[in-house]
């Protein structure tokens, strides 16, 4: 059933508007086929007020196919069970991928309220469903008859998933412990928007605006995009800074006034944490109060335990284990990257002390004075166009695919739309790419599908609608080009991994679709690897003004600086994976003061250094209140291992292009969604398990060869 995986998608919201739906004249199109190129949604034809009824109408067509699965009075079967479940929802599915990515993307008043409805409703729909006794009892039956049915191994695994996840959904408790897991569920829909309400709400709220003597150390290109922020503000004669990293990040790093510097940070830092209408600690204590009665209703000890039973990792202990043996190495590389930044600090003010909004600017000097390499000498080689080319350079060359524009419905005129062709010019899949920042739209950056991978009930493979979404510094002027940094062009290259994942699919069952959660991340992050790659450098990385490759000098040093700060890095983000896991593996709840709880797990139990903050604080936490990654936020590092250990595949070859290599890494991993267990398919494209030492040489964190196993 496509449905229940929809109850994992992020739900970004921002404030909620109450609102009257006025259902539009005429066909709904959510409702109809769409007559669009390639199947494309219809998004010139859809309107906000269109939502609610489709979900309504899709609803009630769902539950009409389940109760014609009870109502069979056949012996249950795979046929008539578990495939016909597999297939019901595809209407509802759609109409929700459509709806929540763009709510993501280009969000309004009237979404939001519609979100508000909508959250709870397919909240409640799905408990329906799980808890349905009759449904349950039919797949059961299957279950129970596995070793004697006959089935291949894909019927087998199919049926053992959708069981599992009728057990892990609370289909074997009595009725009144059902009654109150369906009324926790209810009230966590509702919790995440109202966190992610709160915080897009404050993130839209906050600006720093500054006069001319604030602008001391900002590059010109910095300085251009904050007039164009302060007239979009109404603040005229002023410069404008955001909390969206495109604007934070250069501020931190390159401003000259320390005070201001603290004042954009400690912003970043304190979003909903101040004890008013948007304040997300109450919602935090709330969360996780219902979520550790979850678990304790279906037998797990916490939350964690509950989420990882389903994950690679199995249990908290082996993410411990993991996270345990990288810390000790990351703080110490971090303490030494500290140190370096002090001895500048004192040689330029006669002071050693630094604080965490200090950090950003004393690393930027470090690298200058340590590797000659300056960011804002680097971005006219990485241009906008010139990343993007060459990524469909490197999926040329690696899995033989092209990318061609078409002319097809956008949710929003910024968008870029491409047919992706596969090696033998068939086509593959359609691709939306959504670069810049602008009201209504989400932070970060994501990869998302309008319409999975599938097949027809005729064995006709559907191919899926990918969506790719960003917020990259925008250009000063239409006609100029939007220059990235290193980090946004690695960005582009994650999530473009994440889109080959959706292209590449090729699995028969619905229910086979998705990986585990610490298995996603590794189609994302390999891609990573090729970024700076010195031959892929010199094809795509070309000025844009003068076309001229970059020179070799540069491409030296940013291959000299790949290990470049990599202890507050990797320190930053070990601090969040803590984090998350500590207020999630709780056996038992107390009322939690979120802040002191945090202090007490990062800086007194694991000896945090206060120049460095986690990369999220629990109030603005997004990725694990309302983004899906609850006890997973450690699953990108879990991934990492597998994506360095995967990537010395191509290394060992002598070409890191070599399409050999990478034709068996989409037969043995892309293709295969939830075939088999994660790491079952990482063993059928490696030949051995992961190691963890091509991970701790490439954060710097080791420097003898050493070997150990995941």
């Amino acid at each position: 059933m496509r449905f229940i995986a929809l109850l994992l998608m992020p739900l970004m919201t921002t404030m909620i508007y109450s609102c009257k739906h006025h259902a539009p004249e005429g066909p709904n199109p959510l409702l109809s086929e769409w007559n669009t190129p390639f199947g494309v949604p219809p998004f010139d034809q859809i309107e906000t007020d269109h939502y609610l009824p489709a979900f309504e109408a899709a609803i009630a067509e769902h539950t009409a196919q389940i109760d014609s699965i009870t109502a069979d009075g056949e012996t249950p079967s795979f046929e008539n069970t578990i495939l016909a479940f597999d297939r019901s929802g595809e209407r509802l599915s759609r109409i929700a991928n459509v709806f929540y990515l763009v709510a993501a993307a280009d969000n309004n008043p009237e979404m939001q309220a519609v979100q508000e409805k909508v959250s709870p409703m397919l909240s409640g729909h799905s408990d329906q469903i799980m808890h349905n006794e009759a449904l349950f009892a039919r797949v059961k039956t299957v279950y129970e008859s596995l070793p004697t049915s006959g089935l291949d191994s894909l019927q087998q695994r199919l049926t053992r998933k959708i069981y599992k996840e009728f057990v892990r959904s609370g289909a074997a408790l009595d009725p009144e412990k059902k009654q109150q897991l369906q009324k926790i569920n209810e009230e966590l829909s509702l919790l995440q928007v109202q966190f992610g309400n709160n915080l897009l709400s404050e993130n839209k709220d906050f600006i720093l605006a500054v006069d001319s003597s604030g602008l001391a150390g900002l590059p010109t290109n910095v300085v251009t995009a904050a007039a164009a922020a302060a007239e979009k503000a109404g603040k005229t004669g002023q410069w404008v800074f955001t909390l969206s990293k495109p604007s934070l990040i250069p501020f931190l790093t390159n401003s000259e006034r320390r005070d201001l510097r603290e004042t954009l940070y400690k912003g970043y830092l304190e979003r909903c944490n101040h004890n008013n209408e948007t304040d997300n600690k109450q919602i935090v204590n709330d969360m996780i109060r219902l979520r550790t009665e979850r678990a304790h209703l279906l037998g797990y000890p916490s939350h964690a335990a509950f989420v990882l039973d389903d994950e690679m990792a199995k249990t908290p202990e082996n993410v411990y284990s993991l996270l345990d043996g990288l810390w000790t190495p990351a703080l110490e590389r971090a303490k030494a990257e500290l140190a370096e930044m002090k001895q500048l600090s004192k040689e330029e003010k006669g002071d050693d002390s630094l604080a965490s909004w200090d950090w950003w600017y004393y690393a930027e000097k470090v690298r200058k004075a340590k590797y000659a390499l300056d960011e804002e000498m680097l971005r006219p080689y990485f241009s906008l166009e010139n990343v993007r080319n060459g990524i469909f350079m490197l999926c040329n060359r690696l899995y033989g695919l092209t990318f061609r524009p078409i002319s097809a419905p956008v949710y929003n005129n910024e968008c870029h739309v491409y047919e992706v062709l596969d090696k033998d010019n068939s086509h593959l899949g359609v691709l939306y790419l959504d670069f810049f920042p602008r009201d209504g739209k989400s932070g970060g950056a994501w990869c998302g599908t309008f319409r999975d991978q599938s097949y027809d009930e005729k064995g006709n493979r559907i191919s899926p609608v990918v969506s790719i979404v960003c917020n990259f510094t925008r250009p000063a002027s239409n006609s100029q080009s939007a220059l990235l940094t290193l980090d946004e062009t690695a960005t582009f290259f994650h999530e473009f991994g994440h889109a080959l994942h959706n292209f590449f699919l090729d699995v028969k069952y619905n229910g086979l679709n998705s990986v585990e959660r610490d298995f996603v991340e590794l189609p994302s992050q390999i891609m990573e690897n090729w970024a700076f790659e010195p031959e892929l450098l010199r094809q795509y990385a070309l000025h844009y003004q003068s076309g001229n490759p970059i020179p070799d000098h540069l491409i030296e040093k940013i291959q000299n600086s790949k290990l470049f700060n990599q202890g507050f890095a990797t320190v930053e983000y070990l601090a969040a994976s803590y984090s998350d896991l500590d207020i999630h593996n709780l056996d038992e709840y107390a009322p939690i003061d979120v802040n002191a709880f945090e202090k007490r797990v990062l800086n007194e139990k694991r000896g945090l250094i206060p120049e460095i903050e986690p990369r999220y604080r629990y109030p603005y936490f997004s990725h694990i209140f309302d983004g899906g990654y609850s006890s997973g936020y450690y699953g990108y590092i879990w991934a990492e291992v597998l994506d360095k250990d995967a990537f010395q595949a191509f290394a060992e070859t002598g070409d890191i292009f070599n399409s050999d290599v990478a034709q068996r890494f989409r037969r043995e991993v892309l293709s295969k969604g939830g075939s088999a267990d994660g790491m079952v398919l990482y063993r059928n494209f490696r030949g051995q398990e992961p190691a963890r030492e091509p991970l701790l040489r490439a954060r710097g964190l080791i420097q003898e060869k050493s070997s150990s196993a995941q």
